[in-house]
């Protein structure tokens, strides 16, 4: 039986502490005085532990490397685990987007089912423990330095996380273990993170949310990204679940200019939605258009879409012309802001950058 220390007690280091407990002796060492801190925060609280969809349609939307990712999730698949948490007693629930939460909604409970296997199969588990250094002969893992003292073992797994959220410990420490083993470390950049916002038309729209709503994100003419869902305005910008998916794209692109436009009314096409003006100006003829407008789009919005309309509030509908009628349109498809800079890193979900992968066997992840 070997001797097994994994370095983090996060979703992955849990995880990888299971599997290896089954057929060894395993040490966790976590520097916080709980396993999973950042698993409690994840899903607003609620804990999105997987997608269920098939390994196909889940790599194409790994942002980077994806082909690297291929064996891991074929050796171990999204159905796999939905099946692992439920036959470990966690009751599951797949919402929109065939996302997985437990059915309890609590992301406690996730971390409490991976303690409880841990415990069963008896992985000393060390809090409060801080790993100071691996220790290395000739190529060869021989142990760890934690909090003064050498523990040896067989080998290690890194699991210490990027460096975001350094609330929850992430404070880049496998990095630096890496790098003594001669790994390539890449930029660390923020992803799944919000986007700060040039200007500040935007701010009187700050904690506005939008539904079905769609972004894109523009550099020149080129098309970056695009998606669909909900979306949220701040006093920085934007964020919510389409701005940081869209993020993980955006974080390469330093200082070029990137024009982020917002179309309020994804399902009509620009035909569609001029009839449909002309519909409810004709209809509401001695009515203003601020009025007409709270039956398009929530109220927050109108004044800011008004003005760039060049229309006045108070304007009767039947004075409002056709050029401006096909401006006020264009802007309903076309809300355009330009991106100032991604959020801190601190802030993202996510690292994107860290050791290079073509520095690692994509089949055993050594």
């Amino acid at each position: 039986m070997k001797k097994i220390v994994v370095i983090g007690g996060g979703a992955s280091g849990m995880m990888a502490s299971v599997f290896a407990s089954y057929q060894n002796q395993v040490i966790l060492i976590e520097k916080n005085e709980k396993l999973g801190k950042k698993v409690y925060i994840t899903g607003k609280g609620r804990c999105n532990l997987s997608n269920y969809s098939s390994v196909q349609d889940f790599i194409q939307n790994v942002v980077h490397n994806s082909k690297f990712a291929l064996t891991s999730l074929y050796n171990f698949s999204p159905e796999d685990t939905y099946k692992f948490f439920e036959e470990n007693n966690l009751k599951l629930k797949v919402e929109r987007g065939n996302r997985v939460f437990p059915l309890s909604d609590k992301a406690s409970d996730v971390t409490k089912t991976l303690e409880k296997i841990l415990i069963k199969n008896n992985v000393n588990i060390m809090l409060n423990s801080t790993c100071e250094d691996v220790l290395v002969e000739n190529g060869v893992v021989k142990g760890v330095l934690v909090n003064g003292e050498t523990i040896f073992c067989d080998s290690v797994i890194l699991c210490t996380g990027g460096i975001s959220y350094k609330a929850t410990g992430c404070t880049g420490d496998g990095y630096k273990f890496a790098k003594k083993f001669g790994h390539t470390v890449t930029n660390l950049l923020p992803s799944l993170v919000g986007l700060e916002l040039k200007g500040d038309d935007f701010k009187c729209l700050q904690g506005l949310s939008l539904k079905n709503v769609e972004i894109s994100c523009f550099l020149n003419e080129k098309e970056l990204v695009r998606e669909f869902g909900e979306m949220l305005f701040t006093h920085f910008g934007i964020s919510g679940p389409i701005v940081l998916t869209a993020s993980a794209t955006l974080n390469k692109y330093f200082s070029e200019k990137i024009d982020i436009i917002i179309d309020l009314k994804p399902a009509l096409t620009n035909e569609t939605l001029d009839k449909r003006l002309i519909r409810d100006f004709s209809e509401n003829s001695v009515k203003n258009v601020y009025t007409v407008m709270r039956g398009l789009v929530p109220s927050t919005l109108i004044d800011l879409i008004l003005k760039r309309a060049n229309i006045k509030k108070d304007e009767k509908c039947c004075n409002i012309t056709v050029e401006k009628r096909k401006k006020l349109g264009f802007i309903l498809k076309n809300l355009t802001f330009e991106l100032k800079r991604l959020r801190p890193i601190d802030e993202a979900i996510i690292t994107s950058g860290g050791i290079k992968v073509k520095d690692v066997n994509p089949k055993t992840l050594e």
